[in-house]
Parts: structure tokens; sequence; C-alpha cells
């Protein structure tokens, strides 16, 4: 299966993987998944970490594309009709990053792996 990680399941991903549903572990934990990272993950972690509000994130976010590549996860760059796509979607959620992930996962048809309820509004599937 080939699936999206939202930011949150990358970070618990590695050290808080009792906070993952049991769908999200399975998916992990199974070999023959491709597991995609977004950029908006990245952007989203150094940004926050830039701001104070996950100082704890700062080794992740310094060594973000060597330690992706080391958890078997796949970079997803953002491409312009990705950002398009994003910036057009209805709904309430005004999270850029999440829009972001939401927007990358409509287009490849894949879904997001994420506790996060809200992306539900923007018609992506979801697994927990």
């Amino acid at each position: 299966m080939t699936a999206l990680l939202d930011t949150h399941t990358i970070l618990w991903s590695g050290r808080a993987q009792h906070r993952l549903g049991l769908g999200a572990r399975a998916i992990l934990k199974e070999e023959s998944s491709v597991l995609l990272v977004s950029s908006a993950s990245a952007w989203e972690i150094a940004t926050k970490v830039r701001l104070g509000k996950f100082p704890e994130a700062a080794v992740l976010e310094a060594d973000f594309v060597l330690l992706m590549g080391k958890a078997g996860f796949h970079l997803l760059s953002i491409s312009v009709e990705d950002a398009l796509r994003a910036g057009r979607m209805q709904g309430q959620h005004r999270d850029p990053f999440d829009r972001m992930i939401a927007a990358q996962a409509l287009a490849l048809d894949i879904p997001v792996i994420s506790i996060d309820t809200k992306l539900d509004a923007f018609g992506v599937r979801r697994i927990w």
C-alpha cells in the first residue's frame, strides 16, 4: 500500500508508536508499504522549531532528509498543481500544511495516515 504520512504520524512513528492507531501501526510495519512524506511536513516542522513551538524536534529538523531516508520514507515534493489544488479546496480547515497533505493525497489517490478527523472534510481517505 502507498500512503502519505501526516506530520504527527512521522513524529510518533519514531518515539511514540503507542500513540499510533492500529491501522497506522500495521501499515508502518508492512515491508511492502510505500510511505510518503510531504515537503509540507518538513516545512511544518521547521516552522514550529523556528517559532519555539516544537523545540524537541530540532534534531529531526536539522537532519530531516537523512532521517526520513533511514526510516524508509520517500520524500514527496510540492508541485505548482499541488499548491493550486490546496488553495482551491473548500472547507473550514485553515492549516496550510494539512491542506497541502490533503491535496497531495487526493492528487495521488492515496490515503493519509492521520489521527486528524478534520481531513475527512476534504474527502481524503484517512487511516488511523
